[in-house]
């Protein structure tokens, strides 16, 4: 009986969510310092998702890693990292970013509980682009 009555506070402090603070999203100016000149490679649920190369004058190239790119742009607004591609210049889609030890953490605002991503890589080489426009 004492040594149940002994776990019991261990027992409660493990079933108790720890009070975290939630992280700072990352700035604009942040963000642009972080990722110019680079291509982000991300996951989401510990699967591969799709690659980000940073350019210049908060330029962007995505692929979903299909070998289809897509270019765009990105803005900040609200506190969150905004990009609007090309083809699709009236859908902005909006992200919070934030530093974690290992990288980057992304979360998109339009839909929270959809998407997270985790930075899995990063280079300096550019994205290969291979469809569907190739050769036209």
């Amino acid at each position: 009986m004492r040594a149940l009555l002994t776990a019991l506070p261990l027992v409660a402090a493990l079933a108790t969510p720890a009070l975290a603070a939630e992280p700072q999203a990352m700035s604009g100016e942040e963000f642009e310092r972080y990722a110019t000149g680079k291509t982000l490679f991300y996951a989401s649920r510990g699967l591969a998702y799709g690659a980000e190369q940073y350019l210049g004058g908060r330029r962007v190239i995505w692929t979903f890693l299909d070998g289809e790119c897509t270019e765009g742009s990105w803005y900040e607004q609200q506190g969150q990292i905004c990009f609007v591609y090309d083809h699709r210049p009236d859908d902005p889609q909006c992200w919070s970013f934030y530093r974690s030890p290992t990288g980057l953490m992304a979360r998109f605002e339009n839909d929270p509980m959809q998407t997270e991503l985790i930075e899995v890589e990063q280079s300096r080489e550019p994205l290969i682009c291979t469809g569907p426009e190739v050769g036209v």
